[in-house]
C-alpha cells in the first residue's frame, strides 16, 4: 500500500508539474500574441499621402527621364505617341482599380500572393512567391540601383564613362543603405519615400513648366501634322503599349503593404485614384515638353532625353537634371524594397518560405529578416 500511494503521489506531482508547465507557457504565448498585435498596430503608419507617394515614387523612376523613346520608335509620330502614353495610363488605372477591389476584400499584404492563395490554392501562390523572390524583384531592384549609381558617379568622371567597379560599388552601397533604413523603421522608410517623391516631382514640374512656357512662346512646329508618317499597325501599336506599360510598372505596389495602410478600405482606392492619373498627366505633359525642343528624330537619337532637354532649355542650370534623376531612381528603389520585403514576410508567415523570414524585429518592429533576405 505504501508503495502504491507513493507511486500515486509521484503521478499527481508529475501531473501538477505538467499543468504548471502548461500554465507557464501560456503567458509566453500571450506575450508573443501581444507582440504580433503590437507589430500590426505599428505597421498602420502609411496614410493617404504616403500611399500616393509610394505609387508615384515607385512608378516614376529613370525611364521617363532617360529613354521615353521606346514608344515613339514603334509609332514614329508625335500624335500616336502621346495617345499611347495616355492610353497606357488608362489601362494602368483600370488594373489598379481591380487590385484596389481585391485589396479591400482580402486585406492581406503581399500583392498578388494572397489573391492567388485565395483563388487558386497554395501551389500557384508558392510558385509566384519564389519566382518573385529569385527573379523579378531582385533583378528590378538591382537595375534601378545600377541606374542610380550611373548618374550619381557621372559628375565625378566628366568626359568619360564611370568605371564599372565604381558603379557596382555605389549600387551595392545603395542596396545596403535602403535595406538598413527600411529595417530600422517603417515610418522612416515611409518618410524617405515621401521626401524622394517630392524631390522627383520638382524636376517633373520644372520640365513641364519649361515646356508650357515654350509652347506659349510659339514653339509648336513639332506638333504640326502630328500624325504624318505614323506607322500604325497591330504589331507597332502592341509594341508601343508594351513599352509604355513598362514605364507604368509599380501601379500594384500599394497592395503589397495593405496591412500597413491606415484604413485600407478608404486609403487604398483613394491613393490609386489620385496617384496613377497624376503619373499619367505627368508622363503626357513631360513628353509634350520634350517635343517642344526636339523633333522625333532628335529624340530617338538622344541617349538621355531629359539631359538633352536640360542642355537646351535649362543651361547653365542643366546639372540639376542628373541630380534629380538620382533622387528619382533612389525613390523607385526604396519603394521596391519597401514593398517586396512584405511579400517575403507574408510567404514566410504562410509557410511557403523559411519561418524565420516571418519574424519581426522586437526592437524596431519591422520585418527585418525578410528585408535582409530579399
Amino acid at each position: 500500500m505504501g508503495e502504491e500511494s507513493l507511486k500515486r503521489r509521484k503521478r499527481e506531482d508529475k501531473g501538477g508539474e505538467d499543468s504548471q508547465s502548461t500554465l507557464s507557457h501560456e503567458p509566453q504565448r500571450m506575450n508573443l500574441q501581444k507582440q504580433a498585435n503590437l507589430f500590426l498596430f505599428s505597421l498602420w503608419s502609411v496614410g493617404l499621402i504616403s500611399g500616393i507617394c509610394m505609387i508615384v515614387g515607385t512608378i516614376i523612376g529613370s525611364g521617363i527621364f532617360v529613354s521615353p523613346k521606346s514608344v515613339l520608335a514603334n509609332v514614329e509620330a508625335v500624335g500616336p505617341c502621346l495617345i499611347v502614353w495616355a492610353g497606357c495610363g488608362v489601362l494602368a488605372t483600370l488594373g489598379a482599380l481591380c487590385f484596389a477591389e481585391l485589396g479591400t476584400m482580402i486585406t492581406k499584404s503581399g500583392g498578388e500572393y494572397p489573391y492567388l492563395m485565395e483563388a487558386f490554392g497554395p501551389i500557384p501562390a508558392f510558385l509566384f512567391s519564389w519566382t518573385s523572390l529569385l527573379v523579378t524583384k531582385p533583378s528590378s531592384f538591382a537595375i534601378i540601383c545600377l541606374s542610380f549609381a550611373e548618374y550619381a558617379s557621372a559628375p565625378f568622371y566628366p568626359g568619360c564613362d564611370p568605371p564599372q567597379v565604381v558603379i557596382k560599388c555605389l549600387a551595392a552601397a545603395a542596396i545596403v543603405v535602403i535595406t538598413i533604413v527600411n529595417s530600422l523603421s517603417v515610418k522612416l522608410g515611409s518618410y524617405l519615400q515621401n521626401f524622394l517623391t517630392a524631390a522627383k516631382m520638382i524636376i517633373v514640374v520644372i520640365i513641364i513648366v519649361s515646356g508650357i512656357v515654350l509652347l506659349a512662346q510659339g514653339k509648336t512646329e513639332n506638333f504640326k501634322d502630328s500624325f504624318k508618317d505614323s506607322k500604325i499597325s497591330v504589331g507597332s501599336i502592341s509594341l508601343a503599349f508594351y513599352n509604355g506599360l513598362w514605364a507604368y510598372d509599380g501601379w500594384n505596389q500599394l497592395n503589397y503593404i495593405t496591412e500597413e495602410l491606415k484604413n485600407p478600405y478608404r486609403n487604398l482606392p483613394l491613393s490609386i485614384i489620385i496617384g496613377i492619373p497624376l503619373v499619367t498627366v505627368c508622363y503626357v505633359l513631360i513628353n509634350i515638353s520634350y517635343f517642344t525642343v526636339m523633333t522625333s528624330t532628335e529624340l530617338l537619337q538622344s541617349q538621355a532625353v531629359a539631359v538633352t532637354f536640360g542642355d537646351r532649355v535649362l543651361y547653365p542650370a542643366s546639372w540639376i537634371v542628373p541630380l534629380f534623376v538620382v533622387f528619382s531612381t533612389l525613390g523607385s528603389a526604396n519603394g521596391t524594397c519597401f514593398t517586396a520585403g512584405r511579400l517575403v514576410y507574408v510567404a514566410g508567415r504562410e509557410g511557403h518560405m523559411l519561418k524565420i523570414l516571418s519574424y519581426i524585429s522586437v526592437k524596431h518592429l519591422t520585418p527585418a529578416p525578410a528585408l535582409m533576405f530579399y
